[in-house]
């Protein structure tokens, strides 16, 4: 009896061994749109195909380059080819600069995130950004929602493999919405691409393994990794297109999760919060998806749209919500507002003009492609641009085209500029352009020299005095034109200004927002005039286009983590600092001194009152 109690155990642990025993491939950062980019992935399907030991593949992201219909309809029809199933997030090359917003990624692919059990495993993936314009990586708020529901039914003795795009750690601004999850559950190991190379790495306790980018780079060829599940061990191991597997570089013993993690487990610090009490938040509001766009307010109502495509009314009393409206793509452009109409873009191709008090349609303007561009609206006219190559004005009253100029490059993503009968806007296809307010005839255009487009002058909103634009592309360059023509006057390099630049109120001076720390000032004049002063503000490394606003003797802007600043310009002093939460704030809407609208990345709506 005893033996055949013994050999029941044996067959039986035989059978759970054989049950969790499999493989799969995990390509990373294929890149369609490089030079190789198609090249590399059309042979990594192919060598995939005759690997016929694998379960299933997954794609940890950046899968294009730029995120173009173009590039996401290949990459699409090349994974296609694949005979076992496959599963597909995306990267920030697949959104940072996407013309879609990420919308044509979900078309394809049909989400942005995924989870299966695969023999007793399961498997959950979740998108990561940033989402249209430069911030650090982030989950976005509603893979967060998405993520908690799947947890909520996941039992507490699964094993469970996290996927993203990004290493869960400060390569993330929320990493620890992951890991503060996963971690109570029966986590065996992360993985992620991003980083181009096979790493071992820990995830506060967690096994984390980076694989090598797709591109064959310097190489010859590229390559993927293949994953091999046993009973107490997971293998990783380099396959290259038509060469022998070769020997595993990574073992992670798999079994019940116990953390690791030996040193100090950190998080963000809101501590700068106590040094400046006289600044409260009024009310919050967190929203279902990330806004990443400028709130807008009037009649006591605040205004704004998110990552899935609604727009929400808030109470600008308290922030209670009012009326929501869902349109069928996300939403990245700021609401404009004009009597009794508001009026935005939305992912799905369309120009929303709703009625301010009940969220009712007044119109739909249909275009070909996304419209992530921010309105503008003077004299019953919408100035609006797209991602189909056109700038358009509409007619606020009626929703009817007056004018379109047709021949823009790349993508539209920030907020025009009206100045003096013109209209300035830059665009991801390099160039800044000047059309005529009344016609849309092309004035001029310019660019910066650079063929790359991610130095295009696309997220800054330009500012004018005495008919001189200033700007700064990410080119680190704070320039300035000639209205008129378009000439450039100067060119200056003197302090990294990045995308983000403020006009004073009294038009003397432009304030760049440096990438480490500093607040600069240059006069607003015709010759180079080199850096009137700096602030030393302290806020870390920055990147992100929060444009600088002045109102009311100070000067606000915010910040890649959340922190929201105000400065005397005069006597050139911090006077407030605020941290909201740890993403990225979009630029601040300023409804007095004491009353500031600020939303973030998270999808946190926020009034800041100071007193």
């Amino acid at each position: 009896m005893r033996l055949l109690l013994s050999f029941a155990i044996f067959i039986c642990c035989f059978s759970n061994s054989n049950a969790q025993t499999f493989k799969y491939a995990f390509v990373t950062d294929t890149h369609v749109g490089t030079a190789t980019g198609e090249e590399d992935l059309r042979r990594t399907v192919t060598d995939i195909n005759k690997q016929t030991e694998l379960d299933f593949i997954v794609v940890t992201g950046d899968v294009t380059e730029m995120g173009t219909k173009l590039e996401l309809k290949l990459a699409k029809s090349i994974l296609s080819q694949l005979k076992k199933p496959y599963y597909v997030i995306p990267g920030n090359h697949d959104t940072g600069w996407s013309e879609s917003g990420g919308v044509d990624f979900i078309r394809e692919f049909g989400d942005d995130k995924f989870t299966f059990d695969h023999n007793g495993f399961r498997f959950i993936a979740c998108a990561s950004g940033p989402y249209v314009r430069m911030s650090d990586g982030h989950i976005p708020r509603d893979a967060v929602i998405w993520m908690d529901k799947i947890l909520k039914n996941t039992s507490a003795t699964m094993p469970v493999i996290f996927i993203n795009h990004y290493p869960v750690d400060s390569s993330l601004d929320n990493w620890y919405e992951a890991t503060d999850r996963i971690k109570k559950y029966n986590i065996q190991y992360a993985i992620c691409g991003h980083g181009h190379s096979n790493q071992a790495l820990n995830f506060e306790g967690i096994p984390g393994t980076m694989g090598r980018s797709n591109l064959r780079a310097k190489d010859s060829l590229g390559g993927y990794n293949i994953v091999t599940m046993r009973k107490d061990s997971v293998l990783f191991a380099v396959k290259k297109p038509g060469l022998s597997l070769e020997n595993p570089w990574r073992k992670i013993a798999l079994g019940k999760f116990t953390s690791s993690s030996t040193g100090k487990v950190e998080r963000p610090s809101y501590a700068i919060n106590n040094t400046y009490p006289q600044v409260k938040k009024a009310w919050s509001y967190h929203a279902p998806a990330n806004v990443v766009l400028t709130p807008a307010a009037s009649n006591n109502l605040v205004i704004f749209g998110n990552a899935i495509g609604e727009v929400e009314a808030l109470s600008l009393k308290d922030g209670s919500k009012k009326w929501s409206y869902k349109t069928k793509g996300a939403i990245y452009s700021s609401p404009a507002i004009a009597g009794n109409s508001v009026v935005l873009g939305s992912g799905d191709g369309s120009i929303y003009a709703l009625q301010l008090n009940t969220g009712k349609l007044l119109w739909k303007f249909n275009t070909r492609a996304a419209v992530l561009g921010s309105a503008v609206i003077d004299n019953g006219v919408v100035f609006i641009g797209g991602s189909d190559n056109h700038f358009r004005a509409i007619d606020l009253k009626t929703g009817k085209q007056i004018w379109a100029f047709n021949e823009v490059e790349g993508t539209i993503v920030g907020k025009p500029l009206l100045y003096k009968g013109k209209v300035l806007f830059g665009s991801w296809g390099r160039h800044l352009y000047t059309l005529d307010q009344n016609n849309g005839r092309l004035l001029w255009k310019w660019n910066n020299g650079h063929a790359n487009r991610m130095f295009s002058p696309a997220m800054c909103t330009p500012v004018a005095h005495n008919d001189i634009v200033y700007f700064a592309a990410p080119d680190r360059v704070l320039t300035a034109l000639d209205v008129n023509n378009g000439t450039t006057l100067w060119r200056n390099k003197e302090a990294t200004v990045r995308e983000s630049t403020g006009l004073s109120e009294d038009g003397s001076m432009i304030f760049g927002k440096t990438m480490n720390d500093e607040i600069v000032a240059y006069k607003t004049q015709a010759i180079d005039p080199g850096v009137l002063w700096r602030l030393n503000m302290g806020f870390g490394y920055e990147h992100v286009p929060s444009m600088l606003i002045a109102k009311d003797k100070e000067v606000l802007f915010g910040t890649r983590n959340g922190v929201v600043y105000a400065f005397d310009p005069v006597v050139r002093k911090t006077v407030w600092a605020h941290k909201i939460d740890n993403s990225m704030v979009n630029t601040v809407n300023v409804l007095s001194k004491n009353a500031i609208l600020v939303a973030t990345m998270d999808g946190f709506v926020t009034l800041l009152t100071v007193k």
